[in-house]
């Protein structure tokens, strides 16, 4: 893939990902605004606005109007938010790019914030909030963030609280929007079969005129842990969903390509050390997986089983004690091939489509502010050696990284303490 990058007179990132070979073209535009970008007032107004952008812009004032036309296209859209960004995109057929292209960056460039339309969305909003409490996979991903950080906005959930939805008013998303959604702080990306020519001729004339500003950065992280720590959140339910953390290193560390190694071994795929044993041996879990999740400041590597319940002290004994292993034990060189070909096969099928292509380019500039390609990545990938995931391991995990999160039918945390050692 041939990649360029470009930016506008007024700070504006554009990134071209050229994809010949299909008929596909993305538009994803993306913004470094999201709930670490919050205070504790205005917790989930990133993703509040993000819902309000498509519900209506100065050019299409009706939510309908927006759907339709996408509908029309025949788009895969969506929007997504996250602690460090908000995006937007289309994907269309290549002939449709100049019209689905108009559309995002009208819905980007020109919301409404109709005050009808708001307080229609706060039950959407609402109702979201209470999909996620219904679903304790999920929940426990917030659980833990909230565990590892506290009251701070890496602690705090991305949708915010049913309270603070309802309180939001159209002056305070004119206000978070404006300070945010910026061009400096802004990415577009345009990947798959499009003219590059008349693409930047289309974001100058659209992105050309948006108005700079001062950036307002987020708040640093804190981390502060002394000893291991169990946190239970009781809900009555068939099976335990839990995970282990380790406080872990942001995404600009050298270690982070031997990190998804060292991931993808205990969690990554249905060879992995995890899934044999707690899975095909022990037939405790349906679902394990492990990832490190880096930010800019600070990341966790996460162990996420859904367990039975009778066993869940028994999941976490063996998690920790193949933890311990890669301690101890060096991976053999069999294994650490296979889970670098996982790796990377994953990436490459991935790198299929055109709009995981502009997300995989999209995230580096939003977050590391540069790019780089898929084989670089991989050549760093290869370069991790059995010693690399041994060191690392003895450095993460150990007592004082060490977190444990639990939803499920538990009111003693004796059980979870005998059980955390590392």
């Amino acid at each position: 893939m041939s990649v360029s990058k470009h930016t506008l007179a007024n700070g504006l990132k554009v990134i071209f990902v050229p994809k010949p070979d299909t008929q596909a073209v993305t538009t994803l535009v993306l913004v470094e605004a999201g709930s670490k970008y919050e205070d504790k007032r205005n917790n989930g107004i990133s993703h509040f606005l993000e819902h309000m952008c498509f519900k209506g812009t100065t050019r299409r004032p009706k939510a309908s109007d927006i759907s339709m036309e996408l509908d029309s296209l025949g788009a895969k859209y969506n929007a997504f938010t996250a602690q460090e960004y908000t995006g937007y995109y289309a994907k269309v057929q290549s002939k449709h790019f100049a019209q689905a292209f108009d559309l995002i960056a009208d819905m980007y460039l020109h919301p409404l914030f109709d005050a009808k339309e708001i307080d229609k969305e706060r039950g959407v909003i609402i109702e979201e909030i209470n999909m996620y409490e219904d679903n304790p996979a999920r929940g426990v991903q917030d659980y833990i963030m909230e565990v590892l950080y506290g009251n701070q906005p890496a602690g705090w959930t991305i949708t915010g609280s049913k309270a603070a939805v309802k309180r939001f008013k159209r002056r305070d998303f004119i206000k978070y929007r404006a300070a945010h959604y910026l061009p400096q702080t802004t990415t577009v990306v345009i990947a798959g079969r499009f003219n590059q020519r008349e693409a930047i001729a289309l974001i100058k004339k659209t992105f050309g005129g948006m108005p700079a500003g001062t950036a307002l950065p987020k708040k640093a992280v804190v981390e502060k842990q002394s000893k291991p720590v169990v946190a239970i959140k009781y809900k009555q339910s068939d099976q335990a969903h839990l995970v282990i953390a380790f406080r872990s290193r942001p995404m600009s560390h050298k270690d982070t390509y031997a990190l998804d190694v060292l991931s993808s071994v205990l969690g990554g795929g249905m060879s992995s050390r995890l899934t044999q044993k707690i899975r095909d041996e022990l037939g405790a879990a349906y679902y394990v997986w492990a990832c490190d999740d880096s930010y800019t400041d600070h990341g966790l590597f996460e162990v996420s089983v859904g367990a039975d319940t009778k066993r869940a002290p028994d999941i976490v004994k063996t998690i920790l004690t193949e933890c311990r292993r890669l301690k101890r034990e060096t991976v053999s060189a069999a294994e650490l091939r296979r889970v670098k070909d996982h790796i990377l096969g994953n990436l490459y099928l991935d790198l299929e489509s055109s709009n995981n292509v502009a997300n995989f380019y999209g995230m580096q500039q939003v977050l590391k502010h540069k790019i780089e390609p898929p084989l670089a990545y991989a050549k760093k990938i290869e370069a991790v050696t059995a010693r690399q995931l041994k060191r690392l391991a003895g450095e993460i995990f150990v007592a004082n990284n060490l977190n444990c999160a639990l939803i499920g039918p538990f009111t003693n945390k004796r059980d979870f303490e005998r059980v955390l050692n590392i």
